[in-house]
Formats: C-alpha cells, structure tokens, sequence
C-alpha cells in the first residue's frame, strides 16, 4: 500500500475542485486499509494522553463536506481509541435563536478544544460561506447592521466573512490550538449511491432528507463556493486538506495519517517530568505505602 504523504493533499495554492480526483483506487483491500487505520488510531490514543498530561496545546479538527461524504463514520473510526476525556465532538446545525443572537462566530467559540484536548467540529464556521453562498436568504436570520434585503449582501460582505474566518483562525493557532481542515471530496455518482442506500436499505431510512436531494440540485454551486473558500483560506497555519472520499476506509486512513504525521511537527509535546525531590523520595513514599 502506498505511503500517505499529507503535502500531497495539503492545499498550498490555488487548486480546481474539478481536476482532483474523488478516488485514489488505491489496489489495498479493504481489510488492509482498515487494519493500516488501526495503526494509527493505537499511535493517536498514545499521543492524545501525552498531549492531556503536556496541556499546552488544543487541537481543532474540522470536517467539511457534501451530505454523505462519510464525515460522521469517519470520526467514530479515527477516534474510537480515544479516551472520552480526551476528545468532544460538535455537530453544528441550522443557528438557533440564541445563536442568531451573536455573530456568526460566537458558538463556534463556545466550542473550541480546551488545552491537552481535541475538538471535532462535523459542519463547521465555513457553513457561513458555504450554505449561506447557496442560500443568501439565510443571512437575514443574522438580523444585520445594513443589510435589509437580499441585495445588500455583496460580493465585499463574502470577502469580510472571508478575512474574519482568516483571522479567527489565525488568533486560535497564536494561542496554542492546532487547527487541520478536511475537505471531504465526494464525486456526484457516489453521492447519488449512497444516497439510494438510504432509501434502500430500513435501518438508514432515519439518515435521509427530501432536503438532501434539493441541495444536490445546487451541487455547482457548492462546488465552486466550496473552492473559494478553500483557495482564500487555506494558510500555513491553518492548512486545508483535500481528501478524496469516495473510498470510506481509505479516507479514514487519509485523514488519521495526516492527523498523526502534523502532530509530530510538535515536538515539544512530552509527559511532564517530575521534581527531582520528588523523585529522590520515591523509595520513602513506597516504604509509606507498603506499610497501610
């Protein structure tokens, strides 16, 4: 099985959606592959507790993608072995009232990883240059300053959200979060199969939507809002990463290698070591403990 290397999927310059590929039809089985994930979930648990015990830095993980690109299948296989202390996951929906009563960033803060912890976000602050892109509509639930219709969201207003995006990310990575976006990039053909599958198969009747195939009507739309946003906020420190996701348990194993090979770059994180005095008494604190 061919080696993952993550620049091959790191977006470092302008990209086209449309020229990469969905599949990477790697010939490995799919036994393989999944035992080659298992590898690196053993290697993530061992890092995570390490990462716990250090406690300087959070890590973000965000997931994007179109509807059935594998986003919540692949976080139970990436992070299954992970201890539950260690890693929380936020699926964000449509803003509530509550939400809509602050910026479009504020429950996105709310949820970000607390230090030696990971933080997952499944749908993400970029649903706020992408779902709102497609449906501009939307953005008059914000109730903001200047814009009382439709037409006064303009091409600069998509720019500022841009920017913003950009320097929140940019605050998060200056203070010691860990920031990897993926782009889980489904071809339209495996879309509509799994999508059949849902209809097909009882026990994933509670997955689909009428709404998922009025979104998949927009697919061109969110193909080319999905590539702007990509291409103005993919950063060294904040990188995106373009992964194909046709093949689930091949895209699992992408991500988590990607996961693992950007963390070693952190070379500083390491269990903290005792106090020599504390060490120097060890032999007086077990005399202390065999005698109870």
């Amino acid at each position: 099985m061919k080696a993952i290397n993550p620049d091959d999927f790191k977006v470092t310059r302008e990209i086209d959606l449309s020229k990469i590929p969905t599949n990477l039809f790697n010939e490995a089985s799919d036994d393989v592959k999944e035992a080659k994930l298992d590898e690196v979930q053993a290697k993530l648990s061992v890092l995570q507790d390490v990462m716990y015990a250090h406690n300087r830095y959070g890590v973000l993980i965000c997931l994007q993608g179109m509807d059935t690109s594998g986003k919540d299948s692949l976080i139970r296989e990436v992070f299954k072995e992970f201890n539950p202390r260690g890693v929380v996951v936020h699926s964000f929906k449509t803003p509530n009232s509550t939400e809509l009563e602050h910026d479009y960033l504020w429950r996105h803060y709310l949820a970000l990883p607390e230090k030696g912890k990971f933080a997952v976000f499944n749908r993400t602050h970029y649903e706020n240059v992408l779902v709102t892109r497609v449906h501009p509509e939307y953005i008059m639930n914000e109730n903001l300053p200047g814009i009382e219709s439709v037409d006064d969201i303009t091409p600069e207003f998509w720019e500022n959200r841009m920017q913003q995006i950009r320097n929140f990310e940019e605050h998060l990575t200056q203070n010691g979060t860990i920031v990897l976006k993926f782009y889980m990039h489904l071809s339209k053909e495996e879309q509509r199969k799994r999508l059949l599958r849902r209809l097909e198969k009882e026990e994933h009747h509670w997955k689909f939507s009428p709404g998922d195939l009025k979104e998949r009507d927009r697919w061109q739309d969110y193909m080319k809002y999905y590539q702007e946003a990509i291409n103005k906020t993919s950063t060294e420190k904040a990188p995106w990463y373009v992964i194909p996701a046709d093949d689930k348990e091949m895209s699992r194993y992408i991500v988590a290698k990607i996961i693992w090979e950007e963390m070693q770059k952190y070379t500083d994180i390491k269990e903290p070591q005792l106090d020599d005095k504390i060490k120097m008494n060890f032999a007086m604190y077990k005399e202390q403990l065999t005698k109870e």
